[in-house]
């Protein structure tokens, strides 16, 4: 999920903190990617045609799925052709306040699975090249890339190939952001590539977002600087209250307070200076803060702060 409304926020109150670019402008740089979000972007959106009938993934004659590491060759080989020296870094052991957010992404995949074999059911019934038939594949190729689940073994396919092609993997103890941002904070890499913007809330000095988007969609690559995203002509914060925002808007570890949005926690930050202060003047009959806010503030910050 990242950092719910943060890219608005910069874009409209820190406009100097980051600039539209190309890849051709980071040849020879070395640059950690966040490899879990790849997966899974790789397993929803590479996939056959489907020629009338639902899109599947790819796979080899052993009937083993292979959408994963066809994204991650051509996608590799794009940077690579670029100059571009990619790290990809890999998911570890999730935090446990993260146990709300992977719960509430459990219930979307298996509310998918529901609505897949619903769909599938209407599809059998339906007469092919009707609208009804039409409507039902449609709808199949939602739900499927919505329930989509990231295995051990597609991760483990994965890493095989990246150091077959030479290119290094790192596995995160924790958080793939985390852990892109520490490599990036000692000098190892010279930015991070992810489109989470917690990446900031990790601290990393350079996060470049749109890097891996596919050639044929000619986004730019989104350059942000956190320096100057905390500087006075951004949003004129220390990191700790850069931190506090961040939960404020709502993260991984704790969900927003309802009815405050990012620009609302911005304004409620610059005039408290901290959540507690916040928390201390807020209308508690107007708004609802969540328990872990309230009870295990200190957690949720050292999990931006000092993670593993």
């Amino acid at each position: 999920m990242g950092v719910k409304g943060l890219m608005q926020l910069i874009d409209e109150e820190a406009q100097g903190s980051f600039k539209l670019t190309e890849q051709k402008n980071y040849f020879g740089r070395m640059i950690a990617i966040d490899a879990s979000t790849q997966l899974y972007q790789f397993l929803v959106q590479v996939r056959s045609s489907g020629q009338g009938g639902p899109a599947q993934l790819l796979m080899n004659e052993e009937g083993e799925i292979t959408s994963h590491l066809q994204g991650f060759f051509t996608r590799s080989a794009r940077l690579l052709e670029n100059g571009i020296k990619p790290v990809f870094v890999f998911d570890g052991k999730p935090p446990t306040m993260k146990g709300g957010e992977l719960a509430r992404r459990r219930e979307i995949k298996e509310k998918a699975e529901m609505e897949l074999a619903d769909a599938e059911a209407r599809m059998e019934k339906a007469v092919v090249g009707t609208d009804e038939h039409a409507e039902a594949v449609d709808e199949i190729n939602k739900a499927q890339k919505r329930s989509v689940k990231v295995t051990k073994e597609h991760n483990e396919d994965a890493k095989k190939l990246l150091r077959l092609m030479g290119i290094p993997v790192v596995e995160a103890p924790c958080e793939a952001e985390a852990q892109c941002a520490e490599l990036c904070k000692g000098g190892k890499v010279w930015a991070t590539g992810t489109e989470d913007m917690d990446a900031l809330a990790f601290a990393t000095p350079l996060l470049l977002r749109k890097l891996n988007t596919p050639e044929a969609k000619k986004e730019p690559i989104i350059e942000i600087h956190l320096e100057k995203v905390l500087g006075p002509d951004g949003l004129n914060l220390s990191l700790d209250q850069f931190i506090d925002l961040c939960i404020l808007c709502g993260c991984d570890y704790c969900d927003s307070i309802k009815g405050i949005g990012s620009k609302t926690a911005l304004k409620l930050i610059r005039e408290h200076g901290s959540i507690e202060e916040i928390l201390k003047h807020i209308d508690r009959t107007k708004y609802d803060v969540p328990e872990a806010m309230e009870t295990r503030l200190d957690e949720i910050r050292d999990l931006f702060a000092n993670p593993r």
